[in-house]
């Protein structure tokens, strides 16, 4: 896995369960390049088995699939990869739990410091948030679009931008610096999750946001 391959659309499931393999699927279908299963409920089966299912959605669709947190899971189900916070296990640790092709991403929330701590250690892309207000994480540190441009000038990584990000402002966003947005309910709410998709990654498709 090379970080150079880390640009595109990212989905992130939400929380409650219902439904979350058909709005993977509207989300692939809308062009998806990366999928990060976010399943906070106790550990049991049920993950194991979604995990597989989601994982076995993502290889069809040719895109990549990260667990949050959950190295273990990750292992078990042979994701490409996991997606971890300031609480999480270190990178290193997860590199020798995984191996050298595990796509590792680290939150950074809004410190560069940190961003640059996570790639020495190994981290394949940082993740800035949120950059907009977001009923997700609604107390969440604020990462704004001049922080996104420093960390595009300052960093050798892919960053991804998270918080509240949808078709109407994403534009922005990218222009700013982002290589990923990583989007919830800018799919999982919108009318059609499809046609939500299709529009946010078609920002990286046909060049409309430019990066100042």
């Amino acid at each position: 896995m090379t970080r150079r391959r880390l640009r595109g659309l990212y989905f992130v499931t939400p929380q409650a369960a219902a439904g979350r393999a058909e709005l993977v699927a509207a989300a692939l279908r809308g062009g998806t390049r990366l999928v990060q299963y976010r399943d906070k409920s106790d550990p049991g089966e049920h993950r194991l088995h979604e995990a597989a299912n989601l994982l076995a959605m993502c290889r069809e669709a040719g895109a990549l699939f990260l667990v949050n947190d959950d190295v273990e899971l990750a292992a078990a189900v042979g994701a490409d990869g996991v997606h971890l916070g300031e609480d999480d296990a270190g990178i290193a640790e997860v590199r020798a739990r995984l191996g050298p092709e595990c796509v590792i991403g680290a939150s950074c929330y809004n410190q560069l410091d940190r961003a640059r701590s996570a790639i020495a250690a190994g981290a394949d892309y940082v993740a800035f948030g949120s950059v907009y207000p977001s009923s997700t994480k609604p107390h969440a540190r604020r990462a704004d679009p001049d922080l996104l441009r420093r960390a595009r000038r300052e960093l050798d990584a892919p960053i991804c931008a998270i918080g509240g990000i949808t078709p109407e402002n994403a534009a922005a966003v990218i222009a700013a610096g982002a290589d990923m947005i990583a989007v919830i309910q800018g799919i999982s709410e919108a009318p059609d999750p499809e046609a939500a998709a299709r529009r946010l990654q078609s920002l990286f498709a046909t060049g409309q946001a430019r990066r100042g």
